[in-house]
């Protein structure tokens, strides 16, 4: 068995961890389950763990995926539970598998979020939200490694929509996750770039599900 596959959820006050901390806080949970990690070999050697699409701060998921290469034998069914009882408040392993695809093949992300409103109301926020993410066309400005440019963030969703929930709009979507990536947080971004009168005085998100690109579970 060469390389397996965990799924974990981030949730709570570890969305507040960073992906740099994350990393070392995982090293550190196979340390305390008595779980010895492969190095890659050559002068600077590293433990072979990789999370397929880093999360950002402040967003929760129930979906993450990490491959890992262990240097003994063990049984994936009872890793959940050997990382789980190390972990902190918030890190939860939920499945370990010997890897089907490969992460390139990892295209969507289903996620869903609450765009909350402190004076406006929701049903109104609801319909305006559903009707300005209806558009052929958003382009807003974002960041680049190149600096800021214009890009239309549109195609990178393939469906959305919008329903009143408790005090807050409630969001489903389903987005592109590589080539392009798009972070959630963009979508709030672009009504404060194009439709300030719509964006939310706080945005929170959770990433659901991963997909292939035939819509079926990246596994």
């Amino acid at each position: 068995m060469d390389k397996l596959r965990l799924r974990f959820e981030k949730t709570g006050r570890a969305v507040y961890i960073s992906h740099l901390d994350l990393m070392h806080t995982l090293q550190r949970a196979f340390s305390r389950a008595g779980l010895r990690l492969k190095y890659s070999e050559g002068f600077n050697p590293h433990p072979q763990i990789s999370i397929a699409l880093p999360l950002s701060v402040g967003v929760a998921s129930v979906c993450e995926i990490l491959d890992f290469r262990l240097l003994t034998e063990a049984d994936p069914a009872e890793l959940p539970a050997r990382l789980s009882a190390v972990m902190p408040e918030g890190i939860r392993v939920t499945d370990c598998y010997e890897p089907v695809c490969k992460v390139a093949q990892l295209k969507y992300l289903e996620i869903e979020g609450a765009f909350e409103y402190d004076a406006r109301p929701v049903p109104e926020m609801c319909a305006a939200l559903n009707e300005f993410f209806a558009r052929d066309s958003i382009v807003i400005t974002k960041k680049t490694k190149r600096g800021e440019g214009p890009s239309d963030i549109r195609p990178a969703v393939r469906s959305i929509a919008f329903s009143e929930g408790e005090g807050a709009v409630l969001l489903k979507a389903v987005i592109s996750a590589q080539e392009p990536t798009l972070n959630p947080a963009l979508l709030a971004d672009a009504l404060r770039q194009l439709a300030p009168e719509y964006e939310p005085d706080f945005a929170r998100f959770r990433r659901v599900e991963n997909y292939l690109e035939n819509m079926e579970v990246f596994q």
